[in-house]
């Protein structure tokens, strides 16, 4: 059976649009969801060691995230070194019912019905951990999801993240890689995004869009008329 493609004028042309999740489909970020499994330690001792930690690091982390999105990501999952992996996964959707579906912006679920009506395969990219975001897969039914996954050895988190770590230009080769599976031209793609660190995601597709976007990416989408979208609100 033939492949479907956009390229070659078959029946069933494939379309894909590719979304980030912090800041464009929810508010909250990969501290916030990580200070929940921290607080939920199954030691009290280590619980309180690894919420202190936390606090104190806040400022070294925005400093490292304004200089390097991988860099930041890199360091920042060492924080989960020692937690085993069935604790994490069992807590996946007790995280996604008390943080993250609260955190959801009211359009996002408008916005991605409305690119599955027009029949495109719905990919969620993010750096975030996979077992954080598949509660969110299966709530907005994407078909696939692009992130990051933690080393584990006998079940622990090392706190190395399994190469490639997924961040800038590492989107961009993700894109890359689904739409040559998928026989896609880029071009005919639709990326969604909020910050400026994803701007090389949003370069790489034919059709890309500015959600609740930061002032640099805001002012790079009007100069190249660009849709900036506003999902916090329906």
């Amino acid at each position: 059976m033939p492949h479907p493609t956009s390229a070659g004028g078959g029946a069933n042309p494939v379309r894909i649009a590719f979304y980030d999740f912090d800041g464009t489909l929810a508010a909250g970020n990969i501290v916030i969801r990580y200070a929940f499994y921290a607080r939920r330690h199954p030691s009290r001792v280590r619980a309180l060691y690894r919420a202190c930690k936390l606090l104190l690091s806040v400022p070294f982390l925005a400093g490292l995230d304004l200089y390097s999105r991988s860099l930041f990501n890199r360091v920042f999952f060492r924080q989960y070194a020692g937690m085993r992996e069935d604790w994490l996964t069992s807590l996946a959707e007790a995280l996604f019912e008390k943080v993250i579906r609260p955190s959801l912006y009211p359009g996002a679920p408008k916005l991605i019905e409305e690119d599955r009506r027009q029949g495109h395969r719905l990919v969620l990219l993010s750096g975030e951990l996979d077992f954080v975001l598949r509660p969110v897969v299966r709530f907005f039914g994407f078909d696939q999801l692009v992130a990051n996954s933690l080393e584990f050895r006998d079940g622990v988190a090392t706190g190395r993240v399994a190469p490639p770590l997924v961040a800038e230009r590492e989107k961009v080769a993700a894109i890359e890689r689904i739409c040559k599976e998928l026989a896609v031209e880029a071009g005919e793609a639709k990326a969604y995004s909020d910050s400026s660190s994803d701007l090389p995601m949003l370069e790489s597709v034919g059709h890309p869009a500015a959600v609740n976007p930061d002032r640099r990416l805001k002012r790079v989408a009007r100069a190249r008329g660009w849709p900036v979208l506003d999902l916090k609100k329906l």
